[in-house]
């Protein structure tokens, strides 16, 4: 026994060993490997850097009497996403591309530098690859103004295209000329607010969904409530989209000199005029006066080349692209000593916590306020709101640095895009002015809390909870798979009263309303920019510079000042991991309901019905993840969302 007991303990040392051995082995190959995937990673990153970064050689030449094309390709936002070409093409790889964004200022700021540019001869619109939601009317605005501003310089503006979304043709109805292919389409439906309804489905999945709120206005939530949109948010919705649809047709109309209802005519009486041009819907548009000529793709590059000549390599017209004459546009540089008026941007749904651009993170947009609090040369402050609003939390977080930035005498001015409703509206309310465009969408003052338990599912399957506490309170740790404690629930809804009391005092105390008057026109309604003017929700409507010029003003310092913009300063490497975290959250949060776009991924037409399916799922879920606040409390107004 002795000798046998011997030879197993050798044995046992020498697997011992063994193992050491391997394991030794194993973490020096995954040392090597973390230090050569560390080592390239970090080369792609220097290598990104460089192709990304700020060199002046790399600016693109205009030629001498060029045609500018205007041809931005993705989504129309506030504030565009920084996208790492590194990281766009890892996503890609995975199947993961998204659309990209566009920031309606960077548009803007091209075509208000080619109005001036002597090298630039015409400005050519081709807009089949702009993605513009319907509720983005205002931006649609200030390209279309752009665009006439650019005419008044005396230069032409031609729109080609072989299809025109109703978004698109807004913004092409300012050119000198119309020109589409002669087997294209111009389809333009008007305004709408339809959602998917699935209460009964919840019913037959035995989900169990909980809904406190406040204000009979207040439809966020109707979808799991009811099987059909409910007479107020009909009045409500109808009402703002109403505007919307007037501002489109009177604006198109004045464009195209065609008589008043001219458009509403072509929409309602489409079928009739289709048949009449004998199935053609490319001659019905020109028949109604929208179009004026009607040429295949080189017909209309023939078109142009005759105005501005070929290029160098004789295989097109003297042009530069969008993107090519974007790198020509410089920014103005802080002079020393001079005050500065900064400008915040607020975008994208609110939600608790740091957040990547495009979603208005309550810290990240906080920390940023307290930046311009903290710098002597900023003397007011303008916080651009593009939000529908979203966590109640994180909106306090972000008012109260407002607040701050008051009692350090710095004066606040909102300057509102296309949405400033319910949360959006929770931060401007006590700013020193607020400024709206005519189409913003606003208001939304309500609040809501929503959850689901699955108790009757579980139980349908055969699974309980059950168990025991120390208190009343203590069986809401069983929620989910058991059911909400009625006693929470009462504590829910009390909180949700509570809050939607306190958006009224903070919009009460804002502007200097009575709490009965703010309630009347509260309870979760949603208002236009022109009607907010009308009931005191805002003070002025225009634009963005009229805001900073107005702040200049409050502080002061309108003779002689720097208009700044205060924003997240982060390395190459973390705007990277930011990116990978936060595009599918962001794409998430836009859900496409576009009309035909040619050659785009994102139109209806030329997406299949799995694909849309998938991408609504995908929508959906990231829709879900952005419902974070800790107290469960949302002032967020999804009617008015861009979708």
């Amino acid at each position: 026994m002795t000798v046998e007991n011997s030879k197993l303990t050798l044995w046992g040392f020498i697997k011992g060993l063994f193992k050491v051995i391997i394991g030794l082995s194993l973490f020096l190959q995954s040392m090597l490997f973390l230090i050569i995937l560390l080592a390239f990673t970090g080369l792609l990153i220097s290598v990104n850097e460089q192709m990304a970064g700020d060199n002046p050689a790399a600016m693109a030449e205009v030629p001498d009497g060029a045609a500018l094309v205007l041809n931005p390709n993705g989504v129309l936002v506030e504030q565009a996403a920084e996208v790492d070409p590194f990281d766009e093409a890892l996503r890609e790889a995975y199947g993961a591309s998204t659309p990209s964004e566009q920031s309606v200022h960077d548009i803007v700021a091209v075509i208000d530098k080619a109005a001036d540019d002597e090298r630039i001869k015409l400005l050519v619109l081709d807009l089949g690859g702009l993605i513009v939601p319907s509720i983005y009317a205002s931006k649609m605005d200030l390209v279309a103004d752009a665009v006439d501003r650019f005419k008044e310089s005396g230069k032409e503006v031609v729109a080609v295209g072989d299809f025109y979304s109703q978004e698109q043709y807004y913004i092409a109805s300012r050119a000198d000329k119309i020109l589409m292919n002669d087997q294209g389409n111009l389809f333009i439906i008007g305004y709408g607010s339809y959602r998917t309804y699935y209460k009964e489905l919840l019913e037959k999945l035995k989900i169990t969904s909980h809904v406190f709120r406040v204000g009979k206005y207040k439809s966020a939530l109707e979808p799991v409530l009811r099987n059909d949109m409910s007479p107020e948010a009909k009045q409500a919705n109808l009402e703002f989209l109403g505007v919307l649809w007037r501002n489109y047709v009177d604006s198109v109309e004045q464009a195209r000199g065609l008589n008043q209802g001219d458009v509403a005519a072509y929409v309602n009486n489409m079928p009739e005029l289709i048949k009449a041009a004998g199935g053609d819907m490319a001659k019905a548009a020109v028949d109604a006066g929208l179009i004026d000529e009607l040429m295949a793709r080189q017909d209309q590059i023939d078109y142009i080349t005759d105005i501005v000549g070929k290029d160098e390599d004789d295989k097109s017209f003297l042009q530069i692209s969008y993107k090519g004459y974007l790198t020509t546009v410089e920014e103005s540089e802080d002079r020393e000593e001079v005050p500065n008026v900064a400008v915040i941007t607020a975008a994208g749904t609110i939600i608790d916590g740091d957040q990547p651009v495009g979603v208005a993170g309550g810290d990240t947009i906080a920390r940023m306020l307290k930046k311009a609090r903290e710098d002597e040369d900023i003397k007011a402050v303008v916080l651009r709101v593009d939000s529908p609003g979203g966590s109640a939390f994180a909106s306090e977080i972000i008012r109260s640095e407002v607040l701050k930035l008051k009692e350090a005498e710095k004066p606040v001015v909102i300057s509102m895009g296309s949405l400033a409703a319910s949360g959006g509206y929770w931060i401007s309310a006590n700013a020193d002015e607020i400024w709206a465009a005519p189409t913003t969408v606003t208001g939304s003052i309500g609040i809501f809390g929503y959850m689901q338990t699955f108790e009757n599912a579980a139980q349908w399957a055969g699974v309980y909870t059950d168990g025991v506490g120390t208190t009343q309170m203590a069986p809401i740790m069983g929620a989910g798979i058991g059911a909400l404690p009625e006693n929470f629930a009462e504590v829910i809804q009390a909180s949700i009263e509570n809050g939607y009391e306190r958006f009224l005092a903070i919009v009460s105390e804002g502007r200097g309303m009575e709490r009965d008057a703010v309630h009347e026109i509260a309870q979760g309604r949603v208002w236009i920019g022109e009607k907010a003017l009308e009931l005191g929700l805002v003070d002025k409507l225009g634009t963005l510079d009229d805001a900073v010029l107005a702040a200049a003003t409050l502080a002061g310092i309108e003779e002689d000042f720097d208009q700044v913009t205060v924003e997240e300063t982060k390395t190459r490497f973390e705007k990277f991991i930011e990116n990978l975290q936060g595009a599918s959250m962001r794409a998430g949060l836009i859900k496409f309901e576009q009309t035909p776009l040619f050659a785009s991924a994102d139109s209806f037409v030329g997406q299949s019905s799995i694909e849309r399916v998938v991408r609504g799922l995908e929508a959906q879920i990231e829709f879900e993840n952005s419902f974070n606040d800790p107290m469960a409390m949302y002032v967020r107004c999804l009617e008015c969302s861009p979708r």
